[in-house]
């Protein structure tokens, strides 16, 4: 629902009791829309709580899949390697020296 802010400031505990109920209410200043008034979310109270919450986020996601906990495997197809060639660990460890 949208209410004007001077709406607004006349009824303010009409529409606090309607966002208290589960409306959402936007409100507008020269018909433009300026903010939007929602119930709180909840406030995760404990590291355990704020954890399961991120965790429950990240598994929403469609590109994210949750690991099985076991090591990661190499790859089914890896990139042959030619002998003779220098590896990227060896570059890497010349590069630090």
């Amino acid at each position: 629902m949208e209410v004007s802010v001077r709406e607004l400031k006349t009824h303010l505990s009409e529409y606090l009791r309607q966002v208290a109920a589960g409306q959402e209410v936007v409100v507008t200043s020269h018909g433009k829309p300026v903010a939007r008034l929602t119930t709180p979310l909840p406030v995760a109270q404990t590291p355990e709580e704020i954890e399961a919450e991120a965790i429950a986020r990240l598994q929403a996601l469609p590109w994210i899949r949750p690991g099985d906990g076991k090591k990661v495997q190499g790859s089914d197809r890896p990139i042959p390697w030619e002998p003779g060639l220098k590896m990227l660990s060896d570059s890497v460890l010349e590069d630090r020296e």
